[in-house]
């Protein structure tokens, strides 16, 4: 079996047009996260929105899932921020090759399988452990400061809060983060209120009205700064031994998130859209799709990437037929960035901060947190446990001794039924 089929495709007209407004939809939603997630990691918002374009274009045309919609996301950002602050921009392009080699050996090894077992609380404690870290990195944007001094998170963030307090709080940006965060969370229901049918995503209305009223009132606070029409700026390797060897371990976890993060998010949107068993995203050729996309990104002056959840979501609800409309959704973005990046540069970091932290809440799954709390008690501190490693620590150590704990637990259940 090759590794396209005409089921990828449209087969109808109708269907060649939910994919065009799914594409568009999603490429409305995916452009302020591109941008944000870009500043986060420590690169750039024009190098947010190359990833989001160049490798949403090649996982959609490549990868195993006909719903995902890949790029830049935060929990990446949180694996490059420290490499980045220590080997600087010019380390990305090896890092993705090599994350990219590793990728290509699971699908080889076909281990995409096994990824898919991990236990959901761990799943589940990882997710809320990224949440957690993506609002804390959005603290120097939000509060108007420098990053404070450190490498992990919590450190990181005590500091920054630390030369916030020193310098005086900075008002009218937090105004702004207020504002942004406001608008994200009440738009739709205004919408809804006043029976306004047509979908409007909310991060991407909030970031326009922050900005408007920010050019209007004249507000003082620092802008993303402009954004290059030339999406893609090929970036030479650098082969250093000593880098090479430095950023093993980065480029591990690199894989290790973008094979985790894209399996759960096409097994959400094949859940999403009921898909029989026979017709499920193929998790191997998925782990292919994922290494070309973070390699030409990362060539291109991008970043790593992988499946990204709360897009495929979108992706899904705006009535995707294939792996079309997440190509069109790059598409999309290319033709913004092309006509409309000197608007797009105007936007305030602050509304940025406001927007990612508004999605880090959104990243929270209610329902299946109440579930493993009213379930097994061990489940709930495993969820505990791996969330706090994630934070603390790093993501990977968090996936590891969630993991270990786990079944550290099965086993004591078997001995204790014996």
């Amino acid at each position: 079996m090759g590794l396209l089929q005409r089921s990828d495709f449209p087969s109808t007209r109708r269907e060649w047009v939910a994919d065009f407004v799914a594409g568009l939809t999603v490429s409305i939603v995916a452009l302020p996260l591109a941008i944000g997630f870009g500043i986060t990691s420590g690169m750039s918002a024009a190098s947010g929105i190359a990833t989001a374009i160049i490798a949403g274009f090649i996982a959609a045309l490549f990868g195993g899932s006909r719903f995902q919609v890949s790029g830049p996301t935060g929990a990446m950002t949180v694996v490059l921020l420290p490499v980045i602050a220590k080997f600087g921009v010019s380390a990305i392009p090896l890092l993705g090759a090599m994350a990219a080699i590793i990728l290509f050996v699971m699908a080889a090894l076909r281990i995409g399988a096994m990824i898919k077992r991990v236990p959901e609380p761990v799943v589940e404690g990882f997710t809320v452990g990224i949440a957690v870290v993506i609002a804390l990195q959005q603290l120097p944007s939000a509060l108007g400061v420098a990053k404070g001094a450190g490498e992990r998170t919590i450190p990181v963030a005590f500091h920054t809060m630390q030369n916030a307090l020193s310098l005086g709080l900075h008002w009218w940006t937090l105004a702004v983060v207020a504002l942004t965060l406001l608008i994200k969370f009440n738009l739709v229901k205004l919408l809804e209120r006043f029976n306004i049918k047509p979908y409007v995503p909310a991060s991407f209305a909030a970031l326009i009205i922050a900005t408007v009223i920010v050019k209007v009132f004249n507000i003082r606070t620092d802008q993303i700064g402009s954004l290059p029409r030339n999406v893609a700026e090929w970036t030479p390797l650098h082969l250093a031994g000593s880098h090479f060897t430095s950023l093993l371990y980065p480029a591990l976890s690199i894989a290790l998130l973008a094979a985790i993060e894209a399996l759960l998010a096409a097994r959400v949107a094949d859940e999403l859209m009921n898909i029989p068993k026979e017709q499920e995203f193929r998790p191997n050729q998925e782990l292919m799709g994922q290494g070309l996309a973070t390699l030409f990104a990362t060539l291109a002056g991008g970043m790593p990437s992988t499946g990204a959840i709360a897009r495929t979501n979108v992706n899904v609800r705006s009535h995707a037929n294939s792996r079309v409309a997440a190509m069109l959704h790059a598409l999309f973005l290319l033709l913004i960035t092309i006509f409309l990046a000197p608007l797009f540069s105007q936007i305030p970091r602050a509304a940025i901060a406001g927007v990612l932290i508004g999605t880090s809440f959104r990243i929270f799954n209610k329902a299946t947190m109440l579930k493993i709390f009213r379930g097994s008690p061990v489940h709930a501190a495993i969820f505990i446990l791996t969330a706090i490693v994630v934070i603390s620590v790093d993501l990977i150590w968090g996936i590891g001794v969630g993991v270990i704990a786990y079944w550290i637990s099965r086993v004591h259940v078997r001995i204790k039924t014996r």
